[in-house]
């Protein structure tokens, strides 16, 4: 009496079943042109806030500390106005450095998927520093500005001064020694 071997223990189904195998890596890879333009992406904007934060946020931060505010506090009626003023700098400085503490906890990992590397981006963290951002600005924009232009507006030698001094700040100096 002769034995038939059932169809999984056949050489010709381990080709089978290897054909399994190869399909659903081919089909994984066939996944891949669709995922290239999102990573790409993602490298992309990590690039550029990397820049951007450094270039832009971190010496917006800086003129409005060196600049506006004090020019505000220093144009401020005495008394509640000047309270108000100085409560209200104080609270978008304190701002400043908790954002710019947010953003270097995020930096490393950013550096890392700019250049397309693995790694373990705090996601809870990324968003915590845009909503801390936006809220920041919201204030900025619907509060302390509106307020910041009724005192300099005040007195337009006043305004004009802190037009003058942002501006030298941005005239990039020229070397008398060319």
């Amino acid at each position: 009496m002769s034995e038939t071997k059932s169809p999984v223990d056949t050489p010709i189904s381990n080709f089978s079943n290897c054909h399994v195998g190869i399909l659903k890596r081919l089909q994984a890879l066939d996944e891949l042109p669709a995922l290239l333009e999102p990573a790409a992406r993602a490298r992309s904007i990590a690039e550029q806030s990397l820049e951007f934060f450094r270039e832009a946020i971190f010496e917006h931060h800086l003129e409005e500390e060196r600049e506006l505010f004090p020019a505000v506090i220093a144009s401020a009626k005495p008394g509640e106005e000047l309270a108000r003023v100085k409560a209200m700098a104080q609270r978008l400085t304190n701002e400043h450095r908790a954002i710019e503490l947010l953003w270097k906890q995020l930096e490393k990992d950013l550096k890392q998927v700019a250049k397309g590397h693995n790694t373990h981006l705090d996601v809870s963290e990324l968003h915590r520093l845009v909503s801390e951002y936006q809220g920041h600005a919201r204030f900025e924009e619907a509060e302390f500005l509106p307020l910041a232009e009724e005192i300099l507006g005040r007195n337009s030698n006043h305004m004009a001064a802190l037009g003058m001094s942002l501006h030298m700040r941005h005239v990039k100096p020229v070397n008398a020694y060319i």
